[in-house]
């Protein structure tokens, strides 16, 4: 079995942590059962945030009574020390426990310091020191900010993601933190959805010693998966270098990750996912992305005004406009049978 720590913290789990906001897509009951099974095959480490809605509730519900046995990590996405308590208290209430191992800023658009005048960082270090959190941490999208957050030596973790398909900068910044003691926490390990093959993902994180990916998890199917690697661990191997090779080949220069830090979009255009419909039709089931329903979410890119908003808010600098068309013209040749979807 595979295990790492994150760097100073000394929190030691299996190599499989449980991201958690694929939950708040399912039931009460489903989540709850998805998440026991995932303890019972030895993952301890749950991810989850103030922002994915019911997520924390249902990891509450799951571990009622058993605290000490797991790991709980959630974010505020809070900009005032007085949201920050706000939303601390919540999290409490619904992960039912008095204290979060990792207490997360949730992709700040800049990195919360001592003295910055917020207030949030302080807020940090008052609730370390009453015991309400053990670890504090900081996920981002924004290299930028990452780095001054590593540098800053003023947090124990960073969640940021981290793929086969990603790129020298962001392996830098996975070393940058071993040298800092800091606990790297992957996400988008399957780059939302456009990496198929699961046991290639693994293969590729298991070669960093100081990396815990969490696992989007929402299908009992794919948790059996990820439970299999655990006695099973996938291993690089030719062929898996060549699933590698072949899909950063495909999806070499600017796509979308289907972040969504772009949205809401002013004219209800579901951006995160219209932008990578190229993407996500080749390599996944086309049929759920031709549906009657699926056809008016792409017709929606008609009414993009140029406004600029999504292109601002991207993390990594995408011009979002441009893709939308990009993607809109693919997707209507492939309607009209202009391209065949199995041909390509």
């Amino acid at each position: 079995m595979h295990t790492v720590t994150l760097g100073s913290t000394g929190i030691t789990v299996n190599k499989n942590g449980f991201g958690s906001l694929p939950i708040q897509r399912v039931s009460a009951e489903y989540a709850v059962r998805l998440l026991q099974k995932a303890y019972s095959a030895g993952i301890t480490y749950f991810d989850t945030a103030r922002w994915y809605t019911d997520s924390e509730e249902k990891l509450g519900a799951a571990f009622a009574g058993m605290r000490e046995k797991i790991f709980l990590a959630t974010k505020t996405g809070a900009e005032t020390a007085e949201g920050f308590w706000k939303d601390l208290e919540q999290s409490l209430r619904n992960l039912r426990t008095d204290y979060i191992d990792i207490y997360q800023f949730h992709n700040p658009a800049v990195c919360p310091k001592p003295g910055d005048g917020s207030g949030l960082y302080e807020s940090m270090q008052e609730a370390k020191a009453q015991g309400k959190i053990r670890h504090i941490g900081i996920t981002n999208h924004r290299l930028a900010v990452a780095r001054e957050a590593v540098a800053s030596g003023l947090y124990e973790t960073l969640q940021f993601p981290f793929s086969y398909l990603s790129g020298e900068q962001e392996l830098a910044l996975v070393q940058e933190c071993q040298k800092a003691g800091m606990g790297f926490v992957s996400m988008k390990a399957l780059s939302g959805g456009l990496i198929t093959n699961a046991a290639a993902a693994y293969a590729f994180q298991a070669r960093y010693e100081n990396v815990l990916p969490i696992w989007g998890i929402q299908k009992e199917e794919e948790l059996d998966e990820f439970i299999s690697y655990i006695a099973h661990p996938p291993v690089m191997s030719g062929e898996i270098q060549d699933v590698i090779d072949r899909d950063r080949k495909e999806l070499s220069g600017d796509f979308c990750r289907g972040c969504g830090y772009c949205m809401p979009c002013p004219e209800g255009i579901q951006i995160h996912t219209c932008a990578r419909m190229s993407l996500l039709i080749r390599r996944s089931p086309s049929k759920a992305q031709l549906t009657q329903q699926a056809q008016e979410m792409m017709k929606m890119i008609e009414n993009c005004r140029h406004c600029g908003k999504c292109k601002a808010k991207c993390p990594y600098e995408l011009d979002t406009p441009a893709l939308l068309e990009k993607n809109y013209e693919d997707y209507k040749r492939i309607l009209a049978g202009d391209i065949s979807v199995d041909s390509v």
